[in-house]
């Protein structure tokens, strides 16, 4: 067997544009077609992250709520598929996407790493949606998340997509007030590892050098991908402790 890093190299090998390669500054908004779209132009591997629609539809959408990314109220769990293909995304003049058409769009030219938002309330539809939208997709795609139930279920279905775990060293912080202590605990010491068995993981920059990553990196060979650098400097810095970047507001 391949080490692990030797593997995923496809994973690692080139930047990779966290939620596209948008520039508010010139209309191209985070997850959107146009931000897709120059990040394949420009030939990085794109982020993105996905959420499911009321009637089971997985977009390409980061927040829960609506405010920030369409100025209006709500939450898109509460939007049916056509209605989400209604809202427009704020400075550009494009809706928010079905994962399906960024498929279509990608045309397996580059990798895709896809993130599955969750509140952790241990509903794992979103997991299967993903698997069902990917299954007859040949291109290069790998599925992270915060959530180890996310990728807990997608293991237990053997889905063929390297999976990873999205994380940072401590989970203090206002949003992530909806966790419970062993939720916590869970996530900031890594316990759920034996059953997620992450093929790499997704680091928050500010927190590297990590004990965890330096111990999967050693030992186990798994990649690691630093979020999110915002600066040749910054990417600098992180190089020694990750193996890829996952960038925005500079080329890379």
């Amino acid at each position: 067997m391949k080490p692990r890093r030797e593997a995923l190299f496809w994973l690692t090998a080139r930047p990779i544009a966290h939620r596209g390669l948008h520039d508010s500054s010139r209309g191209v908004v985070e997850n959107s077609l146009g931000a897709a779209r120059a990040a394949f132009a420009a030939n990085y591997a794109m982020e993105c992250d996905l959420r499911l629609s009321r009637d089971g539809k997985v977009f390409v959408f980061h927040d829960d709520g609506l405010d920030r990314l369409c100025g209006e109220t709500g939450l898109f769990r509460d939007l049916d598929a056509a209605q989400a293909q209604r809202k427009v995304l704020l400075g550009s003049g494009e809706t928010i996407l079905p994962f399906e058409r960024l498929l279509g769009v990608a045309q397996s030219a580059v990798p895709l790493i896809v993130e599955l938002k969750s509140d952790f309330s241990g509903d794992v539809a979103l997991a299967a949606a993903v698997a069902a939208t990917l299954r007859d997709y040949p291109g290069p795609v790998a599925v992270k998340s915060f959530d180890p139930d996310l990728i807990v279920a997608l293991r237990r279905i053997d889905a063929p997509w390297p999976l990873g775990i999205v994380a940072q060293a401590e989970y203090g912080q206002e949003e992530w007030a909806g966790l419970s202590d062993a939720q916590r605990f869970a996530l900031s010491r890594f316990t759920h590892a034996g059953e997620t068995r992450p093929d790499f993981l997704s680091w928050r920059a500010g927190d590297l050098p990590n004990p965890t990553c330096e111990f999967a990196r050693a030992c186990a060979g798994t990649p690691v991908l630093s979020w999110t650098i915002r600066s040749a400097q910054q990417a600098e810095r992180v190089k020694a402790h990750a193996d890829q970047i996952i960038f925005e507001g500079f080329l890379a």
